[in-house]
């Protein structure tokens, strides 16, 4: 169960016992265990046998001894090893950690799933958020199952499949013109007034705690050794931020050592603030006038958790980088036809980038990779055209 939070700008401690959003200086806050203790009694076998979700790992999640989690059985996804990708780009031990398969079909599942339950626990009855697309419909998704009313804001260029999708889950869809930011000034804007819990990225602490697990069961799958480069799809970086912290909390339980996997922050070139702060040596990125890239995902022009998705892959000895929006669509389409998986722009955007980190000396050809395959194309018509109207 978690010990308190802490901020991860100024360091104050708050308490765990009641809902909370961002610190009074505004810095997201992090859930902290005590680990040590909990390492001393709970060892890599004790997994072993359980249930093959983001709650096999309890015993680092907000949950209280005897209480039942919502699930609707995200996690425990397939780290599939590239059959003729990875080769014909270079890479002779590339894996593609395929999270398309989650409820809702994107690996914003599992952080919707714990975020969603610590709410619920905590007294939330009404959850809001912006969104671009999946983490809308995960949350549609996970609220229905806990019995709690949802608002979703979305920019209006938001795939239709999605906000339909949230639609049906019995959410409230509203589409506000501009990106991301602007859906996320909507929903700040009446909060208040209409007593939601915002869920956003980053504002509060447990969707990072979700999204942590994929971490988990990287250095799992890897016979707690992790691998050698991590390769994710950056928008707002919760699942980057998270994979981060559970590198650091599995050394500290005694399961791993102190190497790290490097990290590398993919974005879209026509939205990539982390890509050009990493360039320009700073430690935080400037927000995008105007984002336009066709991956919804990456259509995030200010991050939240910028200063810690920089810092975990400085540390990493990773990098940041961009890639256009026709590579990314061929990526995508790449990844479908020579390894069977259908993956989202964003996966697409981590295909595309993969040669470029090659061909850099960033990656070598020998070394473990994981690509993470953020969500399903199925609910990308921008994707999907090419093939419904036959062209190549």
């Amino acid at each position: 169960m978690v010990r308190s939070l802490e901020c991860a700008r100024c360091g104050a401690e708050l308490g765990a016992d009641q809902l909370q959003t961002l610190c009074a200086c505004g810095g997201p806050l992090l859930a902290r265990y005590e680990l040590e203790a909990i390492g001393a009694r709970w060892t890599p076998a004790d997994v072993v046998g359980r249930r093959r979700d983001v709650w096999r790992w309890r015993e680092v999640l907000p949950l209280a001894a005897g209480e039942e989690p919502l699930s609707l059985g995200e996690g425990g996804t397939p780290l599939v090893a590239s059959r003729r990708l990875g080769p014909r780009l270079g890479f002779e031990r590339l894996a593609f950690k395929d999270e398309s398969g989650n409820p809702s079909l994107s690996f914003k599942a599992r952080g919707l799933a714990v975020a969603v339950h610590r709410a619920r626990a905590l007294g939330a009855r009404h959850l809001a958020l912006p969104s671009a697309g999946n983490a809308g419909s995960a949350t549609a998704a996970y609220c229905a199952a806990a019995g709690l009313a949802c608002t979703v804001a979305m920019p209006e260029g938001t795939p239709a499949p999605i906000v339909a999708e949230c639609r049906s889950y019995g959410a409230s869809v509203h589409l506000v013109p501009g990106s991301i930011g602007d859906a996320g000034r909507w929903v700040a804007e009446r909060a208040d007034d209409e007593a939601w819990f915002v869920v956003s990225t980053l504002c509060e602490p447990y969707r990072l705690e979700g999204k942590k697990t994929l971490g988990y069961e990287l250095a799992e799958a890897y016979g707690w050794t992790p691998p050698d480069a991590i390769v994710y799809p950056t928008g707002g970086g919760t699942g980057l931020i998270g994979m981060w912290k559970a590198f650091d909390e599995l050394e500290r339980l005694g399961w791993i050592g102190p190497r790290r996997p490097r990290m590398f922050a993919v974005q879209a070139a026509g939205c990539a603030p982390i890509v050009r702060a990493w360039e320009a040596g700073a430690e935080v990125a400037e927000p995008v006038a105007e984002p336009r890239t066709v991956a919804s995902g990456l259509r995030v022009p200010s991050a939240l958790g910028d200063f810690l998705i920089l810092d975990a892959v400085r540390r990493s000895g990773g990098a940041a980088v961009a890639v256009q929006d026709d590579a990314l669509l061929d990526g995508a389409r790449a990844l479908a036809r020579e390894e069977g998986i259908l993956g989202s722009p964003e996966a697409g955007a981590v295909v595309a980038a993969l040669p470029g980190l090659l061909e850099a000396g960033r990656i070598g050809p020998g070394e473990r990779v994981v690509a993470v395959v953020t969500g399903h194309g199925i609910k990308y018509p921008v994707l999907l055209g090419a093939a419904y109207t036959g062209a190549p």
